[in-house]
């Protein structure tokens, strides 16, 4: 028997939201193209990699919140785009 996914309303904005960020990012570079730089990351990155290392960071954070602590699901997601912030900037 054939099983089909759910699509719930978080999980379709999740999708969406990722996928506008690399259209956004994809016409950000056909616009400016990024320059190779290094900030407080011990490695030399590009928009994209700080992108790549946020999305990461962030999924790490949700899942600790998740399984270690009672703390609100929220509470990641605020971290989480205060983090995105900070390392996109200053990354």
């Amino acid at each position: 028997m054939l099983q089909w996914m759910v699509w719930t309303l978080p999980t379709a904005a999740f999708f969406t939201a990722i996928a506008v960020m690399l259209f956004g990012m994809t016409l950000w570079q056909l616009w400016v193209p990024t320059i190779e730089r290094k900030g407080f990351l011990p490695i030399v990155t590009t928009r994209g990699d700080r992108l790549f290392i946020g999305l990461l960071c962030a999924a790490y954070l949700h899942l600790a919140v998740v399984g270690f602590t009672d703390i609100s699901i929220w509470f990641a997601l605020g971290a989480s785009a205060v983090w995105m912030a900070i390392l996109m900037r200053w990354g």
